[in-house]
């Protein structure tokens, strides 16, 4: 859990509001994240349930999204945060999260492109914004955003109503002020960042090419 993210959850609860219960997916709070990573008090008063593969802190059920007997529509508002680069089959957790909403269901989604390698325990993916529209392709009302730079974010984040619209202009207000703070990589804007951000395309694709170690006598492929 980033606190980028965690901004990015309250915008969105205090913007459209959120019923109970609370499930959240990926709820395990990896050591050194105790505490930082719950999301709960931004549900205060709510039912919360805690879902992951594993258990540990955080963790009220130990559960599969990709194999659960919830039942349909069962869930308020559905959080999947900075958790679907580790999950095998990614668009058949936004099937199930989809599954279980209630008609006027909030899901909200974050994700990384731009970012180190990382194992709870494994991690699959990497997300461009407009792989984030396709998960969420079935919701009738979505929005997509991400914070990095353009030409290669380093969060996506998203989410999906089942049948209520967006009050856009409130929270465009909002994510734009999200999207400026979180410009830079959240460690900070070190020389090589800026350079990055800054520099044309094609230099960039050159630098990334050229900090490929050659291997075996096989250079980077072109």
């Amino acid at each position: 859990m980033r606190e980028s993210i965690k901004q990015f959850v309250q915008i969105c609860v205090e913007e459209f509001g959120a019923s109970e219960p609370v499930f959240e997916f990926g709820s395990l709070q990896v050591p050194g994240q105790e505490g930082f990573a719950d999301l709960r008090p931004f549900f205060r008063n709510m039912q919360y349930v805690g879902f992951d593969i594993r258990e540990g802190p955080g963790v009220d059920v130990v559960l599969d999204l990709l194999d659960n007997n919830l039942p349909d529509e069962s869930a308020g508002t559905v959080l999947i945060m900075d958790t679907l680069e580790h999950v095998e089959y990614p668009r058949q957790a936004i099937e199930e999260a989809f599954r279980i909403l209630r008609p006027n269901g909030l899901l909200l989604i974050s994700s990384v492109m731009n970012y180190v390698i990382h194992g709870y325990p494994n991690d699959y993916w990497r997300f461009t914004p407009e792989g984030f529209k396709s998960l969420l392709q079935q919701f009738p009302h979505s929005f997509v955003g991400f914070a990095g730079d353009a030409r290669f974010p380093h969060t996506v984040v998203g989410l999906g109503l089942k049948d209520r619209t967006i009050p856009m202009v409130g929270f465009q207000r909002r994510y734009e002020s999200w999207k400026a703070q979180w410009r830079y990589f959240p460690f900070g804007r070190s020389w090589k960042t800026v350079a990055i951000l800054l520099a044309p395309a094609i230099l960039v694709d050159m630098y990334r090419k050229a900090r490929v170690p050659v291997q075996d006598g096989i250079s980077p492929s072109r």
